[in-house]
């Protein structure tokens, strides 16, 4: 039998941001948790040597990047969970870590680039209110701006000739919109007045590769920066994401069909090949200088996030980190599935199904509800469902209307309708587990994080009588008061897809579960983090006091020094059992 301390304590390397390969294709630097604390790490690629920690000091470290001689290393830190990310440079022969931003009174973007020359880096800073562009020059430790378009930047990529940027930014709705933007300061131009995501420099920086749901379902797309042409990769299906070029032109992607993916490569005039270790999610695929290896992250649901290289010479795979204990019972890892349930106006809606030997009639249920909402569920290591399924709960996350993976369609299906059709397509996940025996219509409870805590809250006001319990993690149910604490492009994004709260006051007000917390009929849990940037503390807390206010069952629990993903190992494992034990007492009581 798993506990969920074991668990927890698997490591995981960060796929969110990403690793980087030295220049002289030898090794690969990434974050790692191996020690419950997130450090930066070193790994031969030729598998010839453990990793090795090489980072030191406070904070959790991410992101790291080779400067173009390979000699340092610059990496960000988050001190206490608030999302205000430093820049440090690692110099890898002495050690010497240095802080390029220090008593910064501003947030930075965790991503960012070098210059090709090694003498400047190029950042996202909201030093105006806004996420702009700027340029830290490492001597003198200034910043100039160098690309302010009113929208909040979010990744940025320095082109290999020195002279431009590519910037993504948060632009309307729910796209993101690229830029190519002189480096030196200038005049812009969009790649396509459309959504525009992962962009890749060619070797030559002639061409810009990226991908785009513009045709309905993500397609990659290369710009050409001499005529601003724009040629097109066939269509897959499903969707192809995240390119990388070749230093001989081919182009490596990930191939995406709902909740599974696959590596994908392809040369000019050629067909894609695939590429597979076994079912499960692939990030950031790149090629070795040499173009002869691609190294990647994977993990599935009994794989946790690890780095593996493929050899495209002998089409061969090797890990390349080892994250998953050698005792570790990886044989009592339920697989999930993804299935399709229907919703009450007759949609199809996808979700991951975790389904216990013993699941039957009778069975304890809990419906797990993802992020975002622009996010999505899928065939991978998720700890917590992983280990309410080995303990015989069937566990069923639904890929409601707002989430990515289905196509533009079902991802803007909840625009302007938040905690409406998607609340409604999670309570179907309710009637599917019954009709179908999975589950008991008594023991069935409801969890999320994030969005998916305000959706939890949504179900518990809206559905009262369905639940045995909820337990929302780092969850907002005011729209009004977690709009006004919220930063600058938090504000946006909200305006963008629920409008105003001046002009929809009434659809704002109707939204907000917290003005409706005296229909909930079943226990309670709210979890927070006290520097939450996204989704305030102060939510969980109002709540908490209204709930006790009405009689009401409530489990609160606000761990200090953390935001909006916990940092610290042990606050993940006090807060994560917490939440199962939780789910364990309204499901199973004695």
């Amino acid at each position: 039998m798993i506990d969920i301390e074991s668990l927890l304590r698997v490591p995981c390397v960060d796929v969110e941001y990403g690793f980087d390969i030295s220049p002289d294709g030898r090794t690969v630097a990434f974050s790692w948790n191996k020690t419950g604390r997130w450090e930066i790490y070193q790994a031969p690629l030729d598998g010839s040597a453990d990793p090795v920690l090489v980072s030191r000091g406070e904070g959790a470290k991410f992101n790291p990047k080779y400067s173009p001689d390979g000699a340092s290393l610059a990496f960000v830190a988050d001190f206490d969970g608030s999302e205000r990310y430093h820049i440090f440079l690692l110099e890898l022969s002495t050690g010497r870590q240095t802080d390029l931003t220090p008593d910064i009174g501003y947030s930075l973007q965790p991503k960012f680039d070098w210059s090709p020359d090694g003498k400047q880096i190029v950042c996202m800073a909201d030093i105006s209110g806004c996420f702009d562009t700027y340029i830290l020059d490492i001597a003198t430790r200034q910043m100039r701006c160098v690309f302010a378009s009113g929208y909040a930047g979010w990744e940025v990529h320095w082109s290999p000739d020195g002279r431009w940027l590519a910037v993504t930014v948060e632009w309307v709705g729910q796209d993101y919109g690229t830029f190519i933007v002189p480096a030196q300061g200038g005049e812009w131009r969009q790649v396509g007045a459309f959504n525009a995501i992962t962009p890749a420099w060619s070797p030559d920086g002639r061409r810009l590769a990226f991908a785009s749901d513009v045709h309905g379902r993500y397609q990659i797309g290369i710009y050409d920066l001499a005529d601003e042409s724009i040629q097109w990769l066939p269509p897959s299906g499903g969707d192809d994401i995240s390119p990388a070029w070749a230093v001989d032109g081919r182009l490596a992607f990930v191939r995406q069909q709902g909740a599974r993916q696959w590596l994908a490569v392809v040369g000019p005039g050629e067909e894609p090949k695939q590429y597979e270790i076994e079912p499960g999610l692939y990030y950031s695929p790149t090629f070795t200088p040499d173009g002869r290896l691609l190294v990647f992250a994977f993990d599935n649901p009994r794989h946790p996030d690890d780095l593996w290289r493929l050899d495209l010479t002998d089409g061969r795979f090797y890990q390349l980190t080892h994250s998953l204990p050698d005792d570790f019972p990886q044989a009592s890892l339920v697989m999930s599935q993804e299935i399709y349930y229907p919703a009450q106006d007759g949609a199809r809606v996808p979700a991951v199904l975790y389904k216990p030997p013993q699941a039957g009639p009778d069975c304890p249920a809990v419906i797990v509800i993802h992020g975002g909402p622009t996010w999505l569920f899928s065939i991978m290591w998720y700890p917590f469902m992983a280990y309410l399924a080995a303990r015989g709960f069937v566990v069923l996350a639904p890929n409601y209307r707002g989430s990515t993976g289905y196509g533009r369609e079902w991802q803007y299906a909840n625009r302007f309708d938040l905690g409406g059709v998607d609340a409604r397509d999670v309570l179907a996940g309710v009637e599917y587990l019954v009709q179908n025996r999975l589950a008991s219509p008594q023991k069935i409870a409801v969890s999320g994080r994030s969005h998916g805590g305000y959706l939890t809250m949504v179900c518990l006001t809206q559905f009262p009588d369905v639940w045995a319990g909820g337990s929302a993690v780092v969850p907002f149910l005011n729209w009004f008061t977690s709009h006004a604490n919220s930063r600058s492009d938090l504000q946006h994004w909200d305006r963008q897809n629920f409008g105003s709260p001046e002009e929809n006051h009434d659809l704002w007000y109707e939204r907000s579960p917290f003005f409706f917390l005296e229909r909930i009929k079943a226990p309670v849990q709210l979890i927070c983090g006290e520097n939450d940037p996204r989704c305030p503390s102060s939510e969980s807390i109002a709540a908490r006091d209204r709930l006790l206010a009405l009689g009401k069952e409530v489990d609160f629990v606000l761990y200090k020094g953390e935001g909006h993903t916990f940092l610290k190992i042990e606050n993940l494992i006090d807060s994560e059992s917490r939440r199962a034990a939780f789910l364990e007492r309204v499901l199973m009581p004695v």
